[in-house]
């Protein structure tokens, strides 16, 4: 595995905050996507107190070769899963907070009731609390969609993740323009509620290639974008091909806003939730 440039180098994670969000979690036996996917920000989010909570377990059911998730057969549902969410983000006193889950083709809607449950439950227990949602593809289901703009989180995320020509390699359970219409669907059906998208560059793909991405996700009218470092997180994922320099990030902002994204983070170590909070400010 490469040695990482200088410039992604982060410190471990410490101090007050960082304790009580990792000693909360195991209290309550929640998950976070930071933990699962060995997020590079862990120390700065947990340390400012703020999560990523992931639902619908832990185990995915799909496989992408750039993601340290664990895949295989899930278990059973949590019931208590969005209550002890909603008590955890009151506990933390969140004024934002994304909800993302696992992939789970193994249910009817995906897990979409469960997005919504933890939503509601979530707004009953904090009012001043805004929400996001990083949710899965559905399978293109647009009854599992339409309970995800029902339940009214205040911005709609689903991750492109990588450019058109690396999903059969890298995403081959997933699909591009499947991907794309489940974002165009949410703007049509609710133009009120701003979507989000993210894509992971270094795996292979060309500038040509970012830009046709980013042309297509402004396309369906996605509002919010980020692009930050693949890193390759053990030697059975996808190897790093190229490290983009923090002057290529920003060139390649500058290309996004001059599509009209209204807000987009664009650095080495910026994740789909990375100052998810800043796009709503």
């Amino acid at each position: 595995m490469r040695r990482h440039p200088d410039w992604l180098k982060v410190r471990i994670g410490g101090g007050e905050n960082f304790s009580k969000v990792k000693t909360l979690l195991r209290t309550a036996k929640l998950h976070t996507i930071c933990e699962e996917a060995r997020c590079p920000n862990i120390a700065e989010c947990f340390g400012g107190g703020t999560a990523v909570f992931l639902i619908l377990g832990n185990v995915c059911t799909r496989d992408c070769r750039y993601c340290n998730v664990t895949h295989g057969a899930p278990s059973i549902l949590n019931d208590h899963e969005p209550s002890d969410i909603a008590e955890s983000v009151r506990t933390l006193g969140l004024k934002y907070v994304v909800i993302t889950s696992v992939t789970r083709d193994d249910l009817n809607d995906g897990g979409a009731s469960v997005f919504s449950k933890t939503v509601k439950e979530i707004r009953q227990l904090n009012n001043n609390c805004k929400i996001e949602v990083l949710i899965p593809d559905f399978r293109g289901n647009n009854e599992a969609i339409q309970k995800i703009i029902d339940a009214a989180p205040d911005v709609i995320n689903h991750n492109i993740e990588v450019v058109e020509d690396l999903f059969p390699l890298i995403r081959p359970q997933g699909g591009y323009q499947r991907s794309l219409d489940v974002l165009k669907t949410i703007k049509t059906k609710e133009q009120r509620i701003p979507t989000k998208s993210g894509l992971i560059v270094g795996l292979g793909e060309t500038t040509e290639q970012i830009l046709a991405t980013i042309h297509d996700l402004r396309a369906a009218g996605v509002d919010f974008l980020t692009i930050g470092q693949y890193l390759q997180p053990t030697r059975g994922h996808a190897e790093v091909k190229k490290y983009y320099t923090p002057e290529e990030f920003s060139e390649l902002k500058k290309s996004a806003f001059q599509l009209g994204f209204v807000h987009v983070e664009s650095g080495p170590l910026v994740r789909s939730s990375y100052h998810a909070q800043n796009a709503l400010s």
